[in-house]
């Protein structure tokens, strides 16, 4: 069925297509009888603004855009990308927003889409997510002037607003509790390094070793894939003196990790301790469980779906949004270490 147009609308409701327009875009120009026949035509013949029509006059565009840089593979097997973007969806549909989602490979592609974007009026604002160090995304965003909600922090994200939880002070958690537990050999599966939120982590366990004085402490960078993961286990492992407990910065790195300690011989929790800094599914179901830092994902997502809204009602208005530090959920795969490395 062709689309109906406001020359149909006007004829119908027996006005000009002058009167159509101000009265389908809240102008005034028209009486507020006149207005509610037209608007009651419209609705018969399932009359719907065109989009790209209704951004070139200054409408919103209902929708919000999330670009994420990193390999579509490893995003596809991510359960906290999966709960994020659900809870973004299903905050942003109470307002009925739409979320446009697109992954890229690198940040020169991903500045290229938010400058496409806008220029297109395709969005209303964005959701910026790895936060890095010394990030160019920040000025762009500014430069371009739309509504923008950083998922991390704090600080070093411009004049944007942002969501974030402590990182620093959950592996702090970690590490206190791996420590009181007796191992003194620890070791980080680092994401990225050059965001922000690996950077923190990976200074905390350094502070965390000066504190405890433990002994051969370093972190290994990943891009987050099972392979990555289980590869530098692998050479962890391989070590004549090898860590007692692991940290994993992801889940699926985390179960990859375990497959690969069960390959070598090595019994988790009994010679290896793991732990991951996400928790899903995944730590819950596999065996032994593993020991994770747990938060409501899902609820995340929709707080940054509220802070963005409410910067794209009001930007004047936007303001940092600290969540809660995720809490350390003890399973199975966490023990002291062999009497040998308490000694």
């Amino acid at each position: 069925m062709a689309r109906p147009t406001i020359a149909e609308i006007a004829k119908r409701a027996g006005v000009s297509p002058g009167a159509v327009s101000f009265a389908l875009n809240g102008r005034p120009g028209v009486s507020e009888a006149t207005r509610a026949r037209i608007l009651k035509v419209a609705e018969d013949l399932n009359w719907h603004p065109h989009s790209a029509a209704r951004a070139l006059g200054g409408a919103r565009a209902g929708a919000v855009g999330l670009v994420v840089a990193r390999p579509a593979r490893t995003i596809g097997v991510e359960p906290f990308f999966g709960q994020l973007t659900a809870g973004l969806q299903a905050g942003l549909s109470v307002r009925s927003v739409a979320l446009q989602q697109m992954t890229v490979e690198d940040t020169p592609a991903e500045i290229g889409v938010y400058r496409r974007w806008v220029s297109e009026r395709r969005v209303d604002g964005f959701v910026l997510v790895d936060l890095q160090v010394r990030d160019p995304r920040v000025a762009v965003l500014e430069e371009l002037g739309v509504p923008s909600v950083v998922l991390g922090g704090p600080g070093r994200h411009g004049g944007l607003p942002s969501v974030w939880a402590d990182d620093r002070e959950a592996m702090l958690s970690l590490v206190d509790y791996l420590a009181a537990l007796g191992h003194r050999r620890i070791a980080h599966l680092a994401g990225l390094p050059q965001f922000q939120h690996t950077q923190r982590r990976m200074r905390a366990l350094k502070d965390s070793a000066k504190r405890h004085g433990l002994v051969g402490v370093e972190s290994v960078p990943t891009d987050f894939s099972d392979a990555q993961g289980a590869a530098a286990t692998r050479t962890l492992l391989s070590r004549p003196e090898r860590p007692t407990a692991l940290i994993y910065d992801s889940d699926v790195m985390a179960v990859a990790g375990l497959g690969v300690a069960a390959e070598m011989g090595v019994p988790v929790p009994r010679e290896l301790s793991v732990v991951s800094f996400d928790d899903s599914v995944l730590t819950r179901i596999v065996h032994p469980s593993i020991t994770a830092l747990s938060r409501d994902t899902f609820a995340l997502g929709e707080q940054v779906a509220r802070a963005l809204l409410a910067a794209i009602d009001d930007p004047e208005s936007a303001r940092n949004v600290r969540t809660a530090t995720p809490r350390l959920t003890v399973r199975e795969s966490t023990a002291p270490p062999p009497l040998d490395e308490e000694r």
